[in-house]
């Protein structure tokens, strides 16, 4: 909600999506392209529509951030947002530690990572279009929940005053 509030202060719409599997009461996301589709899914429906004539800004926090990056090309987004994202999962007996910075690393576009400093799940590296901010907390992201609006409205109004545009 924090980002929610950042980017209106900035006369940014936003249209809050939850995910299906969580709208239909499970825990456990589905695979990746069950999770991407549904999401790609939304987003056209969304671009159809009230956000037809709006460039584009995707996000999320944890997964969703994942999903975001991994479908950024597909939404046409012009920047992407990652509250919380989940760099390496936690480690299971027998498997070697896996890395998820392939996702971000994929993402060409400007992109904000905001991180909990004590994020069991890692800390992204910044990157040529990777911004990192760092705020006090954990994965939740819900210790210090004006530092997170704080570096979401200060991303944004960067991204809003470039080449981007909303």
């Amino acid at each position: 909600m924090a980002a929610t509030e950042a980017a209106q202060a900035e006369a940014i719409s936003v249209a809050l999506v939850e995910q299906p599997y969580r709208v239909a009461g499970r825990r456990s996301p589905p695979g990746p392209a069950q999770l991407d589709e549904a999401w790609i899914a939304v987003v056209e429906a969304l671009r159809a529509d009230e956000l037809s004539e709006l460039q584009l800004i995707v996000g999320g926090r944890s997964l969703g951030a994942r999903v975001a990056c991994r479908t950024v090309e597909a939404t046409g987004a012009v920047a992407v947002l990652c509250l919380a994202f989940p760099l390496e999962p936690p480690r299971r007996a027998g498997k070697p530690p896996q890395s998820r910075l392939p996702e971000l690393e994929a993402v060409k576009l400007p992109t904000l990572v905001v991180q909990g400093e004590r994020d069991p799940f890692g800390m992204p590296p910044p990157g040529p279009s990777r911004e990192v901010v760092t705020v006090p907390g954990d994965h939740g992201l819900k210790r210090d929940v004006g530092a997170v609006a704080a570096a979401v409205r200060a991303w944004l109004a960067k991204v809003i005053a470039g080449p981007v545009s909303t």
